[in-house]
């Protein structure tokens, strides 16, 4: 099954979780497969967060999956360590 979709001069990888599917639009120059790392670590984050991560956790805590989602990726650099990320997505 392909996971790589053209589209205009931009590039859909998508990667699907039971009932969740994340979609990114990438330039046709990026790494296709590093994009398909990114979105299966930032879905084992959520899954760390909120336990067994469902589309309702993403549908009526979206302020938090955003804030998950900007302490993984901060400016464009992904952060390697994922206690890292946990550690600071927790501390109030």
């Amino acid at each position: 099954m392909c996971r790589f979709l053209e589209w205009k001069d931009l590039e859909i990888v998508y990667k699907r979780y039971a009932n969740l599917h994340f979609y990114c639009a990438i330039e046709n120059q990026d790494n296709d497969l590093i994009t398909l790392e990114i979105i299966h670590c930032y879905l084992e984050l959520l899954d760390k967060y909120f336990g067994s991560v469902c589309e309702f956790d993403i549908i009526f805590n979206y302020e938090k999956v955003y804030s998950i989602l900007a302490e993984f990726l901060q400016g464009g650099v992904r952060e390697t360590s994922k206690k890292n990320v946990l550690k600071t997505i927790a501390m109030p």
